[in-house]
Parts: C-alpha cells; structure tokens; sequence
C-alpha cells in the first residue's frame, strides 16, 4: 500500500497556552487537536512525555515508563472533586510566553498532592477501582517507579548510589520496609500516574476522532538518576557502587565544538541480549500503547554510540563502541512486529547506520536548515529527498527558521535565495517558504514546529544543544495565532497533496 503523504506540527505540550503556569492536557491540548484538523495536518509531534530531568530536559526523565507531572490538566482533578476553584487561581509567578519551572513545579505539586490527599479520603468507588486497575496494569514498571520517587523524597538525596546500601542495593527486606513507612508517598505518586495516564488516553481520543495521529519522542538514553537505573542496574555498565565509569554523549559536530557531554549510563549490551532484550520490549511496547508513531531519539548509537570516560568534562576525548545492531531490532520486531519508528539519523552517519535503518524500514529525518551553502549532493536539499523519509525544517534543537535566516552566512542565504528563487520582501515570509518548500517534497511526512508557523524569532526557539540552562520554556498564546494561519497551512498541504 502506497504510504500517505501528511502534514504535523511538532510542539510539545508544555508550551500550550493555559492559566496554570505551563501547558497541560487541558482544554488548549484539545483545541490545538481542533486547530491542526482545521489546518489539514495528520500528525502532533511532541518531546519525550516523562517527568523532567536536570534543567528541565524532558530527554533526562527519572523513568523510561513514567509520565510528566507537569502535564496533569488540573481543571481535571477539579472536575472530580479533589481540587477546589480556589485552589487554581494562577501564582503571581506565572508567566504567558514562558514556562517558570521554579514557580510552576512547586505550585503544581501542592496541587497534586491536595488532590491526592482527597481522593485517598474519599474517592468515588468506581474512581477506586479504576486506580487499583491502572497499578495491576502498570505493575511491571510502577511500584519500583513509585517506590523510587517516595525514597529521593525521604532520602533528600537525589543520587541513589548514596542511599544506605541495603537500599542501593535493593534488598529485599530493606525494599519491604520502605514500602511499609512511605506508603503514603508511594500511593501519591501511583495517583498521579493515573491521572496522567487517563487524561494522555482521553486526549489521544479526541485527536483520533479529529484525524490527527500522535507521534511520540523515545531517548535512546536513560538517565542515571532513574527509577529504572536503580532497579536494572545490571544492565547498565556501572562499577559495584553503582557509579558509571563511562557516560554517553556525541563528539564534536555542527552543535558544540567540543561535542555535547550527555552524562547518561551506557548499556550493557551482551546482558540486554541475554535477557532477550526483554527491557528494551517493554519499553518499546509501553510507547507504542501511548503514541501512533515513535521517533527514536540519536538512532545512530544502536550502530555504533560514543563513549566518553566519565571524568572527562566534555565530550572530545571519547571513542566509537559497536551497539546492538539489527539484533535489538530483530527481537523486537519478532515480539512486537512491524514499528511504526521514525529513526533520528542526524549528524554523522556511516553506511553501516544507514544499512540499519533501510533493513527495518525505518524512514529517516532531513532538516532543512541544514541544507544551504554546500554542493548540490547535500543529502538536507529537498530535490535529494527519498519517499521515506520525515522532513523537518528544524527540530526542537535548531533554531526558528526566522532565527536561523538571522545568523546564517553569505553562503547559505545566497545558496537559499537561488535555490527557492526568492524575491526582493520574501525574507519576512521566508519561515513561510521553507514550509512549502518541505511539503513540495517527495517526503512522505513533514513536520513543521509550531514557531515556524507563527513565523518566531530565535528566542522562541526550544532548546540550544550543549547549555544547560534557559531551554524548554517557550510557550505560545492563541492571541499569536490568526485564522489566516490554518488557512494557509491547509492550502499548502492541498497543493501538494497532504491533506
């Protein structure tokens, strides 16, 4: 069957509109779901959905399995009766064009613990058995997932190699004890996995209702400082303290001359094989039961990834290891069958990556922005695309395109204005431009940020590879989006046979 050529925007859902400080699953996620049909697009990419690592990265998650907090629509919980219209008035510290992480974290966690603390005193009985179905269902991942979160709390510890060892080391008796005394906590935390879990399904109807398909974002890292770490920590390679001794990362590239320093523990690849792969199955199959496509963050480290010694402060001094290879992909092509997986195949890639990608049929990812001021074989040019393929003009790591024209080169804007035959005034509409220019594309699916479309400049941009501080807080408001914008998106996708 002839794949569809379609349309998204990519916009994570912290950077929605709404009254509580950041984007939720609220209202606005539902009427962004009625804006992208309006404006003929099939696809809402977003950014990995767990819970917030260092500098708010949503790629350093505290669980592979576990959902972002954050995003609990509040209204909701209101709405059941846990939460009063009091309680949801916005903190003076809130902000409409950005997300206040230090006002809205704390604020949004009192919440949360005020409605938990109402439904454990007296939710409504089906209420009850929904939540002791969710942890039946949830089991494999949950309970060390809660139990994790109540003991960084208690512990007031944050590196879990510090804990006491028979913790650390996840002693059954210890485990049993703590389980025993935080049980409050734990019981917190299970709630507000629920809750996230439902309003997530109820929302991913709506979009289904409305056309729109959901893709999703999986780092092919965990970080260290993780429920899952702790609880698998042999397959990971870490020294019997439970400290790496080697961190993940990327060497130098167009991003950071001295590479980008990730920190992440590294797999142990021969024990993930000789268990069958059976974690790297769950978590894949636990995306796909979220999400409608899975795009796998920094494919290229299944082929080979870059290794760098822990003690190093950047990323320079490290060395290429061989990952998995098509074995991973083949166990979990035999357990779970084909994948709807998008492969991020930026920066250097070998023939060896690539021959991984086309044996599973996996399409690749070109950005435009990365396109201009070389030679005509430059794989980011659209006249070079192939058909499976996803066509970006930037991701959530690039700048705005309107940001990007502002500190491009002679070169590039003398090679985009010949190559787009653009015209005297065209550099105000050029965002506009480099959209039509992806969705004119032999790219089976293009995907648009959401700056793009608003036509943003570079402080609206949502993250800047290599620092650490001032990312992921961008947020629109509906007043910047016209009616005129959803018209010209749909006109576009008609053009070119995306609608």
């Amino acid at each position: 069957m002839k794949p569809v050529r379609a349309s998204g925007i990519l916009l994570h859902p912290t950077s929605l509109p709404g009254p509580h400080g950041s984007g939720d699953l609220g209202p606005s996620a539902y009427h962004f779901i009625d804006w992208l049909a309006l404006a003929g697009q099939r696809l809402w990419q977003v950014l990995p959905l767990g819970g917030l690592g260092p500098g708010h990265s949503p790629y350093m998650s505290s669980s592979a399995f576990a959902g972002n907090l954050m995003l609990i629509d509040l209204q909701d919980l209101q709405r059941q009766g846990w939460l009063t219209a009091e309680q949801l008035q916005p903190d003076a510290g809130f902000e409409a064009a950005r997300v206040n992480f230090d006002a809205v974290l704390p604020w949004r966690m009192t919440r949360l613990a005020s409605a938990a603390q109402a439904f454990g005193q007296g939710g409504e009985p089906r209420a009850q058995a929904d939540f002791e179905d969710f942890q039946q269902a949830e089991r494999a991942w949950l309970p060390d997932y809660a139990l994790y979160m109540a003991l960084s709390e208690a512990l007031g510890e944050g590196d879990w190699t510090r804990w006491p060892t028979a913790l650390r080391r996840r002693e059954a008796t210890a485990l049993a004890a703590a389980r025993q005394t935080h049980a409050g906590r734990i019981q917190f935390w299970a709630f507000c996995q629920w809750r996230f879990f439902r309003q997530w399904a109820a929302l991913r109807r709506h979009a289904h209702d409305k056309g729109v398909r959901l893709v999703g974002d999986a780092p092919i890292f965990i970080a260290h400082q993780s429920a899952d770490v702790w609880a698998h920590p042999q397959l990971f390679l870490l020294d019997d303290q439970g400290r790496p001794g080697v961190v993940a990362g990327v060497p130098p590239d167009y991003f950071s001359a001295t590479g980008q320093r990730w920190g992440n523990p590294l797999y142990d690849w021969p024990a993930h094989q000789a268990s069958g792969f059976d974690w790297w199955i769950a978590r894949i199959r636990h995306s796909l039961a979220m999400v409608d496509v899975l795009r796998i963050d920094h494919f290229r480290g299944f082929e080979d990834y870059w290794e760098i010694p822990a003690s190093e402060p950047t990323a320079i001094h490290g060395r290429w290891v061989r990952g998995p290879g098509a074995a991973l992909f083949e166990a979990l092509h035999t357990a779970l069958g084909a994948m709807p997986i998008i492969a991020e195949d930026l920066g250097i890639i070998t023939p060896e990556v690539e021959r991984l990608r086309r044996q599973f049929g996996f399409p690749g990812m070109r950005i435009l922005h990365f396109a201009f001021g070389g030679a005509p074989d430059n794989p980011y040019l659209p006249h070079n695309y192939e058909a499976n393929t996803v066509a970006y003009t930037g991701t959530h790591d690039n700048n705005t395109t309107q940001g990007w024209w502002a500190q491009a080169s002679v070169q590039e804007r003398d090679h985009l204005w010949a190559y787009l035959d653009l015209r005297p005034g065209d550099e105000a509409d050029l965002h506009w431009k480099l959209i039509q220019a992806c969705c004119a594309s032999v790219a089976d699916t293009v995907i648009h940020p959401m700056q793009d479309v608003l036509g943003l400049p570079a402080q609206c941009r949502m993250n800047t590879p290599g620092t650490a501080e001032g990312n992921w807080g961008w947020r629109f408001e509906w007043s910047q989006v016209q009616p005129w914008h959803a018209g010209r998106l749909a006109a576009i996708c008609q053009r070119y046979g995306r609608l």
